[in-house]
């Protein structure tokens, strides 16, 4: 072998290095409920599909090129930019405009997350669903993912602080206060949200003690159950989910539906130990970091009367 190619040969080697050694170095391996999807960069222009995963990335100060055209909660109004594109509904998806928009990365969640099959295609796609068996350990994984994204984990960490400091507070003050019913009123029907609902924490994290020992979770508008049997059941304290006005249907309507004289006869009616959530929070956004710290003020609130 001549001298020449040998050198040749040593700076092409030396070269492929240098050029395929800073893209795996930046790399990152990030865990879904679809499988794990790689980052090769910090990105830059983001779309969401989720306003949960908006709640987030808001709270973290990312900011979004493309948003829901639909459903956005009032409480991040002020958060959605002027000039994000709209791609879609939250079961819609614009997967032209999404093409289009070119972006470095696509968030789904929930609702959007059977587009994950086709998004995955056009662009880098997350699935930040979240488990509502455990649902204040979904929201802190979250934002620990997005710190790991964003190069951004010391905040994820002071946020998640934030939230078990919260978490804390509240389940202190539920303590001794009884038995806890969450009820999700939908167009004059009535039922109950239980442990594996999409506002489970109130049981599961916060510790309140259902009021009704078994919960079929299994629909939007919970285990339908009477008035009749509300007063059988007598809960110490009912959260209420209005979820007409969570999808702004009716704004109200909950409160109204309540107001009866069996329902007057419970220990909660009685005591004035009811809570109305936040009904965009708690049925729309019901993952995002922003809307449980939300909900946990509200029943903080209720709690301390």
């Amino acid at each position: 072998m001549s001298a020449l190619f040998r050198t040749t040969a040593l700076l092409a080697t030396l070269v492929g290095a240098l050029s395929l050694t800073p893209a795996f170095a930046q790399d990152k391996v990030i865990s879904t409920p679809q499988g794990d999807v790689t980052i090769a960069r910090v990105p830059e222009k983001v779309l969401v599909q989720d306003w949960a995963v908006f709640d987030d990335l808001s709270a973290m100060g990312v900011a979004v090129a493309g948003v829901p055209s639909s459903n956005a909660p009032t409480y991040l109004a002020d958060q959605i930019p002027a000039d994000a594109i709209q791609i879609g509904s939250l079961f819609e998806p614009d997967f032209e405009g999404i093409a289009a928009a070119e972006a470095d990365v696509y968030f789904v969640a929930a609702r959007s997350a059977a587009a994950f099959e086709t998004s995955k295609d056009i662009v880098p796609t997350i699935d930040l669903s979240v488990d509502n068996t455990d649902i204040v350990a979904g929201v802190k994984a979250n934002m620990v993912k997005l710190g790991d994204i964003f190069d951004m984990a010391d905040h994820a960490t002071a946020l998640n602080d934030e939230l078990d400091a919260k978490l804390a507070e509240v389940k202190a003050a539920a303590e001794g206060k009884g038995t806890a019913l969450v009820l999700v009123t939908n167009a004059g029907k009535l039922g109950v949200y239980g442990p594996d609902s999409r506002v489970s924490w109130i049981y599961n994290n916060v510790g309140m003690a259902s009021a009704l020992a078994d919960v079929a979770d299994g629909d939007h508008g919970g285990d339908a159950v009477s008035f009749e049997f509300l007063l059988e059941v007598n809960p110490d304290w009912v959260f209420v989910v209005d979820r007409d006005a969570g999808t702004g249907e009716n704004a109200g309507s909950a409160e109204a539906l309540l107001d009866n004289e069996l329902f007057n006869q419970t220990t909660a009616a009685k005591e004035g130990q009811i809570v109305y959530l936040d009904p965009q929070a708690s049925y729309i956004s019901m993952h995002g970091y922003q809307g449980v710290m939300l909900l946990l003020d509200q029943v903080l609130e209720g709690l301390n009367g």
